[in-house]
């Protein structure tokens, strides 16, 4: 395959698996009756763990104010729990509770789940290749990711 077939071919793919990825996605948070904020801020803590609630501030661009209100309700839900920072006392951390992460991993299964309806429409058969090209795929985009991380290091003062 040339490469505009290949750029083509990726384009149709990036755009369905994102279409069907947030259009589930955007459901099971509809139905979470959480803000995309909310959201954000569990998943911050879901993928990366325990923070103080000013990285969850700057990770989504708000206040230090308006962090610690947003995770305040997440208290009240009970999704989210608050504790002293044994280092500095002067610094709460924010954590999931065992409510917040069984919550997150419904909406982690609610995007993913159309996975499983795309591997049974494929035939066996087809598996094997399928496989060895995501593969390749994914192997490129950790090189250009590395490569990516590599340049902005350069670029940073010190």
């Amino acid at each position: 395959m040339d490469a505009p077939g290949l750029r083509q071919a990726l384009l149709e793919w990036v755009r369905i698996f994102m279409r069907r990825s947030m259009r589930e996605f955007v459901g099971w948070i509809n139905r979470s009756d959480l803000s995309s904020s909310q959201i954000g801020a569990l998943m911050r803590v879901y993928h990366r763990g325990e923070c103080p609630i000013s990285d969850i501030g700057e990770d989504l661009g708000i206040t230090p104010a308006a962090a610690s209100q947003m995770v305040d309700r997440l208290v009240q839900l009970g999704l989210l729990g608050r504790e002293v920072d044994l280092k500095d006392r002067r610094v709460r951390q924010a954590a999931l509770t065992p409510q917040g992460r069984k919550l997150i991993r419904q909406g982690v299964q609610a995007r993913l789940q159309w996975l499983g309806e795309l591997e049974a429409a494929i035939p066996v058969e087809d598996h094997p290749g399928i496989i060895e090209s995501l593969r390749q795929l994914t192997q490129a985009a950790l090189q250009l990711e590395g490569a990516d991380l590599e340049a902005e290091n350069a670029l940073q003062p010190g």
